[in-house]
């Protein structure tokens, strides 16, 4: 897979961890129209705030990402760090220090390791052709257990949207998630690219919850390059979309210590947020996760998981229907060879739980993971 056209890639290690690769910069050959959500965690790191602020103009030459260190609750020190390297990566590739954005993924509360920041920043080179993007996601990752990676071709165009993404724990978003950078070399307004990525993200990305811990660091950004002429709006949306889900269900395939996909579709809700308000009640419960786990149909987990939802006080449970696949659960009966049937379904690598909540015509669907021992070890000993 390659970028789309007018982007190239450097990728390095600059030691900030280990041998793997930790340093990321994907360049624009001109200015690109750009768009970014972030975090809303009251711990921003100061990538995060850069960022927002750059991307406000809806303009951008180039991104690039550390990993292994977030550089959050590092004080002014840590935000004079990031400016440096935003300025030093400009001053590279030759644009204003505006036009380059900056994400960080890693631990919490260590400085960059600056002499080595700054010996990798001197090593970028001159010329940045590469195009793979395989090699950027790989860079990209933390704990990651594999790379993700997602393209699709815009109808009507040879325009493509390729994406990359990362994280598989302190995931549940608030705008945003994990770090996912897409690149089009599409032609779009840059307006119309803002309103596109955000309710693009908000119907992949912000439905996604390991762990229901927002990170500090959550980072989506969009860049256009253009090169390849204009494209039908609608088009370019679905194939957003389609690349965002794609890496948005391989986050949730992906969470630390997971072996199941769990989704969770709501429907027939009074609106999208009743939806997605109750279906991540759903997605988020451990005792459910553990449930799918242990390929248990316990549904009465499922009921108690709406019924925690007190605020939605429409609600009723005699109308409520809870399904296991298409296995209806709640208010039908399940008898015990119907029960054996549902605990075969729950072995499967998805598990698809939908339920009905009679208070109107609106859906979400939202995915997450199963709660493993192995997310519990890799969790105690992060740090280490």
């Amino acid at each position: 897979m390659r970028l789309p056209e007018g982007f190239g890639a450097y990728v390095a290690n600059i030691g900030i961890k280990d041998s793997s690769t930790d340093f990321t910069l994907v360049v624009a050959r001109t200015q690109c129209a750009a768009s970014g959500v972030f975090t809303q965690s009251r711990f921003a790191g100061p990538s995060v705030l850069l960022s927002r602020e750059h991307v406000g103009k809806l303009a951008a030459r180039a991104v690039v990402v550390i990993s292994k260190n977030a550089n959050v609750a590092t004080g002014a020190e840590g935000m004079r760090n990031a400016r440096e390297i935003v300025s030093g990566v400009a001053k590279k590739i030759g644009c204003a220090e505006d036009e380059v954005l900056i994400a960080s993924t890693g631990v919490i509360g260590r400085q960059y390791p600056m002499e080595k920041v700054r010996a990798g920043l001197a090593a970028i080179p001159a010329t940045i052709d590469e195009t793979s993007v395989v090699d950027v996601a790989r860079a990209i990752m933390t704990t990651d257990t594999r790379h993700k990676t997602a393209e699709s071709t815009i109808a009507g165009s040879t325009a493509r949207v390729v994406g990359v993404a990362k994280g598989i724990k302190m995931i549940e978003p608030n705008m945003a998630t994990l770090i996912t950078l897409m690149f089009t070399d599409a032609m779009v307004d840059k307006k119309d690219l803002d309103n596109i990525f955000r309710r693009v993200i908000d119907k992949t990305f912000n439905c996604v919850s390991i762990d229901a811990d927002t990170s500090t660091s959550d980072t989506a950004i969009v860049l256009a390059s253009g090169k390849s002429g204009a494209v039908d709006l609608d088009a370019f949306e679905s194939a957003l979309y389609q690349v965002a889900l794609s890496l948005t269900q391989q986050v949730a395939r992906d969470g630390e210590g997971a072996e199941k996909l769990i989704e969770v579709c709501v429907d027939s809700a009074r609106d999208e947020r009743q939806a997605k308000l109750v279906a991540k009640a759903i997605v988020n419960s451990p005792l459910i996760k553990t449930a799918v786990h242990g390929a248990n149909p316990n549904w009465g987990r499922v009921a108690m998981a709406v019924g925690k939802c007190s605020t939605e006080t429409d609600i009723d449970a005699n109308k409520v229907v809870i399904r296991f696949g298409s296995q209806e659960v709640y208010p039908g009966q399940v008898d015990e060879q119907g029960l054996d049937a549902l605990s075969k379904y729950m072995r499967s690598d998805t598990v698809r739980i939908h339920v009905s909540l009679q208070t109107g015509s609106a859906s979400s669907t939202v995915w997450g993971c199963d709660l493993t021992d192995g997310y519990v070890r890799i969790n105690a000993e992060y740090t280490r």
